[in-house]
């Protein structure tokens, strides 16, 4: 060796040991030797971090790659749980997005592995990957091993998937042999179904939404269906409790509903014929239209009006009657009493004091039977009993008064009360007003 070379030597040595000396780091073996023409520079770098569930046999100095271009060297592997974490040097120049994903690949069949940073298929976010971002570990993965694919091979080939084929072709052969026409008519009906089913697939889609709401309500009442259940179970047991009583309740049943049978085929002719002779009395039910509700309404109050329930209310009664009684009404049908003018001639002596009332001297003087002396003795069935008898005599028979009291017909008491009760009680069910109340009214007149 010649001395240059020795001096060469030397000063690398010391060259080596001052760096080391110099960086004042720890020094881990081969890693930590810098190497020419390494991809990145520190000091135009950034430092990432990914987590894989797997790095296979990625190690430091492993290269990073963007599009198949190196960016970077992975600078330290370590064990976080039961992933891995690795520590990459990339070019900070690097315009990757901060939700990238990161794999493991390999170069070759055989070549090294190295780690591939890409933006994710859909979704890239809007920030920069950056200085001491985390990659995660559901962003990472790797590709299969060559060993993984050969052994999956293996498997297919020997006795695997490729062994069963010959088997399930052999048999759809025997399956299908001669078969062809009901084979060709399948599929022909599965097209039809198919096309069907498509046809239908808005309705389908609309079921199918229709349960998925049937299933959140469901999920909503969850409690209440809890509680339902819970209550059911007392009620259940309640009814096995209870089984053979409802079994003999049901015999019992089907006992009835063949004696029911029995007796409905027995009496079948009967009920016919009964149904035949009501068919009369609906018909008139019918012909009676609206004319049958006031009826029925008036039977509750009969003999009076429907008005005549309000009088009596708990109790007691509170209620007050006016009658108006008109001799028109208590005259049978036909009868017409002529309104008598009065005559402008001389009143007719009296008779003496004491021998005719004193009510009947002034309705006879009044020469009106209208008057409202005249009206006092109509009232009265003394006054007016006295007042018949004095009109019977020769001298008074003139008198206006007796003369319109002899166009009345006599009518008997027991008839006058009969008369004047069936008046009255067609007046108060008929609820009509009578005649205008006036004096003249009493005996039939219109004034």
């Amino acid at each position: 060796m010649s001395r240059r070379t020795a001096r060469l030597g030397r000063w690398l040595v010391l060259a080596l040991v001052g760096t080391l000396l110099a960086s004042a780091c720890e020094f881990d073996g081969a890693y930590d030797l810098p190497l020419p023409g390494g991809p990145v520079d520190a000091d135009d770098a950034i430092t990432l971090t990914a987590e894989f569930a797997d790095i296979l046999n990625v190690v430091p100095k492993s290269p990073v790659m963007v599009d198949d271009v190196t960016v970077g060297e992975v600078r330290d592997v370590e064990r976080i749980g039961w992933h891995a974490k690795i520590t990459m040097l990339i070019r900070d120049d690097v315009d990757l997005p901060d939700n990238a994903v990161a794999e493991i690949r390999q170069v070759s069949l055989l070549g090294e592995k190295y780690v591939a940073l890409a933006p994710p298929a859909e979704g890239a976010s809007d920030g920069r990957l950056g200085d001491g971002d985390n990659i995660p570990l559901s962003a990472t993965g790797r590709n299969p091993e060559v060993e993984e694919v050969l052994g999956a091979l293996s498997f297919l080939l020997s006795g695997g998937g490729v062994a069963q084929l010959g088997t399930i072709t052999r048999e759809l052969n025997e399956a299908m042999s001669g078969r062809q026409q009901d084979l060709r008519h399948l599929l022909g009906s599965l097209t039809d179904v198919v096309a069907t089913l498509d046809d239908q697939k808005a309705d389908i889609i609309r079921a199918m939404q229709s349960v998925s709401d049937l299933t959140g309500t469901l999920n909503a009442e969850k409690e209440t269906v809890t509680g339902a259940l819970d209550v059911a179970g007392p009620a259940i047991k309640v009814l096995a409790d209870q089984h053979d009583e409802l079994v003999a309740m049901l015999t019992a049943l089907d006992r009835l509903g063949t004696v029911g049978t029995r007796v409905i085929t027995a009496s079948k002719d009967d009920l016919l014929a009964s149904l035949a002779h009501l068919q009369p009395i609906l018909a008139e039910l019918h012909e009676a239209g609206d004319q049958l509700a006031p009826g029925l309404n008036l039977i509750l109050s009969f003999p009076f009006p429907k008005e005549a329930s309000e009088v009596v209310r708990g109790d007691y009664a509170n209620t007050s009657i006016r009658a108006d009684i008109n001799l028109e009404n208590l005259l049978p049908p036909g009868t017409t009493i002529p309104d008598l003018p009065i005559p402008d001639v001389p009143l007719p002596d009296l008779p003496p004091a004491g021998e005719v009332p004193t009510d009947v001297q002034n309705c006879l003087r009044s020469a009106d039977l209208a008057s409202a002396a005249c009206a006092k003795v109509l009232a009265d069935l003394d006054l007016l009993s006295s007042l018949r008898t004095t009109c019977q005599q020769d001298r008074y028979r003139a008198n206006p008064v007796c003369q319109a009291l002899a166009a009345v017909p006599t009518v008997p008491l027991g008839e006058l009360g009969d008369l004047f009760g069936r008046s009255l009680g067609s007046s108060l069910s008929s609820g009509q007003p009578s005649a205008e109340s006036s004096t003249r009214a009493l005996y039939g007149g219109t004034s």
